[in-house]
C-alpha cells in the first residue's frame, strides 16, 4: 500500500509521500536509541508536564486534527472530535497517576531475610508501536501516553493511509516540549518492520492489527527474543436475554455495531437474542439501524461515512453475498451506496448460521449478524466458538445470568448492560487470537518496563553463616 492520503469520500489521492531511505531511518533509530539514555533519567515530575502540554496542545488542535482524521479515513467529524477528547483525558489521566505506578513496591523483607526488598520498574527503552488506522490517534496515545510516562522512547510505524496523522503525533510530542527524538513517526512500508523489530536498538513492540499481522510481528519477536503486546481484533459477541430492556438494547446495539462506520475490533458484530425477545428486539434493531444517515463525515448531520478503504468496501460486499446465499436474509440495507467514494449501508443480517463467514470472521463495516438462541447456554456456546476473544456484552437484570456470563464468557472485557469500550481507568485486552498483553491502567503502563527485584542485606555483621548457607543453596 502507498503511504497516502487518499480520501474515502471521494476516493481523491490528496497527498503522497517516499518511504525513509536506508539511511534515513537508520538516522531515526540512532537518535532514538541516543534519546532514551537521557530520557530514562528524567524524574516522573518532568514527564507529568510534558504529558500535561501535550494535552494542552492537542486540546487546541481538536478541530484541525478532527478534520485531518475525517479526511483521512472517513470516521464522522462529530467521532472524531470525541476521539481527540479521548486522547486528551488519557494524556492527562497518566499525568495524574502515573508517578503513582512508578513508585517501588515494598515486599516482606523479613521473609526472605533481606533489611530491605522490593520492586522498582524500570522503562525498557526504544519500542516500536505499529498502529492501524480506524483510531488514528488514540490507538497511538493509548501506547504513548504510558510508554512516555514510563520513561520509555518511541518508534510510531502508522497504518499507510493515515501518514499526516502519524506525523502530527510526532510534532505534538515536540510542541509538548518532550526532549528531542523520544518520539519519532517512521514513514515505512510494512516490509520494513522486521528490519525495525530485529533492530539490537528496539527493545519490544506493541500491535494493533490483523492475525496475520500478529503473527509475524510476534514470530519475529519471539526469534530475537523481544517483548510485544498484540491486539489482533474481534467479532463481539452481544447478548440479549428477556429481563432486557429492549429498546435501550436495541439503541445500545444499533451504536455498539455501526460506531466509526463499523471498524472497530470492539464493535459487537454478532448478536445473540433469546427466542422469547427476538422478534421485538429484531423489529427494533432493524429500525433504529435503517434510520441511520449515510452522507459525507464532514457533515454534522451524518452518522454514517464511508469505509476507509475499497479493499475494505470490496470486503463487506463479499461477505453478505455469501451470507445471503447461504440462506441469511438480508432485513436492512445489504449494499453500496451509489455515490463517490466507498460507503456501504448499514446491514443487518438475520437466520445467520456458523457456515457463513460472517460467523466465523471479523466483518470490518456496518454489518450486524443476528442469531436466535434458546438459552443463554447457546448464547455463550456459540459466542465462545469463535477464535477471537477481545470484548463481549450481555443484556439482562437476572443476577445469576450476569455470574454465569462473567464466569463462561472467552473474552478479555465483559460488559454487561452498556457497549465495551476503553477507558484509562480499565485494562484492554483480549485472549485466544484476539492477542495478549494489556493497554492501559498501570498493567499497561508496566508492559514494557522491567519489573527489577532489589534485595538489600542487613549489615554484614548480623548475617549469620547459616543464612548465607542457605540462600546459596536455593
Amino acid at each position: 500500500m502507498a503511504i497516502a492520503t487518499i480520501n474515502p469520500a471521494t476516493g481523491e489521492t490528496l497527498k503522497t509521500y517516499e518511504p525513509l531511505t536506508d539511511d534515513a531511518l537508520e538516522d531515526k533509530l540512532a537518535r532514538a536509541a541516543a534519546a532514551f539514555e537521557d530520557y530514562r533519567l528524567t524524574t516522573a515530575e518532568q514527564r507529568v508536564g510534558w504529558l500535561r502540554a501535550a494535552a494542552d496542545v492537542l486540546e487546541g488542535d481538536t478541530d484541525s486534527v478532527a478534520e485531518l482524521m475525517t479526511t483521512e479515513m472517513g470516521k464522522t467529524l462529530a467521532s472524531a472530535k470525541a476521539e481527540v477528547g479521548k486522547c486528551v483525558a488519557g494524556l492527562r489521566w497518566y499525568a495524574e497517576h502515573g508517578p503513582r505506578f512508578l513508585e517501588p513496591e515494598e515486599k516482606d523483607a523479613a521473609a526472605v531475610k533481606a533489611q530491605r526488598a522490593y520492586v522498582t520498574y524500570q522503562p525498557l527503552g526504544v519500542v516500536l508501536a505499529i498502529m492501524p488506522w480506524n483510531f488514528p490517534m488514540w490507538q497511538a496515545m493509548r501506547f504513548a501516553a504510558p510508554a512516555l510516562m514510563a520513561g520509555n522512547v518511541g518508534l510510531l510505524k502508522h497504518a499507510s493511509n493515515v501518514p499526516q496523522t502519524a506525523l502530527y503525533l510526532e510534532e505534538l510530542f515536540h510542541k509538548a516540549g518532550f526532549p528531542a527524538d523520544v518520539f519519532q513517526t517512521l514513514l515505512v512500508g510494512s516490509s520494513t518492520v522486521e528490519k525495525v523489530l530485529r533492530d539490537d536498538r528496539v527493545m519490544a513492540a506493541t500491535l494493533t492489527g490483523s492475525g496475520p499481522a500478529g503473527q509475524s510481528v510476534a514470530a519475529i519477536a519471539g526469534d530475537a527474543l523481544k517483548k510485544t503486546v498484540l491486539e489482533l481484533g474481534g467479532s463481539d459477541p452481544f447478548i440479549v436475554m428477556p429481563s432486557a430492556h429492549l429498546d435501550r438494547a436495541a439503541e445500545v446495539a444499533t451504536t455498539a455495531r455501526n460506531q466509526n462506520n463499523g471498524q472497530s475490533c470492539i464493535a459487537a458484530k454478532r448478536f445473540f437474542v433469546h427466542r422469547d425477545v427476538a422478534e421485538e428486539f429484531t423489529r427494533l434493531f432493524g429500525e433504529k439501524i435503517g434510520a441511520l444517515t449515510v452522507g459525507d463525515p464532514m457533515d454534522a448531520e451524518t452518522q454514517i461515512g464511508p469505509l476507509a478503504t475499497e479493499s475494505g468496501l470490496q470486503d463487506v460486499e463479499e461477505y453478505v453475498e455469501d451470507a445471503r446465499t447461504k440462506g441469511a436474509t438480508v432485513a436492512v440495507g445489504g449494499k453500496r451506496v451509489d455515490r463517490p467514494g466507498w460507503f456501504y449501508e448499514p446491514t443487518l443480517l438475520t437466520g445467520v448460521t456458523p457456515e457463513m463467514r460472517v460467523h466465523s470472521e471479523e466483518v470490518f463495516g456496518p454489518v450486524a449478524a443476528l442469531y436466535v438462541v434458546d438459552s443463554l447456554d447457546e448464547a455463550i456456546s456459540l459466542a465462545n466458538s469463535h477464535h477471537y476473544g477481545l470484548g463481549s456484552n450481555l443484556w439482562s437484570e437476572d443476577e445469576d445470568e450476569r455470574t454465569q456470563f462473567v464466569r463462561d464468557i472467552q473474552s478479555g472485557m465483559a460488559f454487561i448492560n452498556g457497549m465495551t469500550a476503553s477507558y484509562p481507568e480499565l485494562p484492554f485486552g483480549g485472549i485466544k487470537q484476539s492477542g495478549y498483553g494489556r493497554e492501559l491502567t498501570e498493567l499497561g503502563m508496566r508492559e514494557f518496563m522491567n519489573a527489577k527485584t532489589v534485595w538489600v542485606g542487613p549489615p554484614s555483621s548480623e548475617q549469620s553463616e547459616g543464612d548465607t548457607a542457605g540462600a546459596a543453596a536455593e
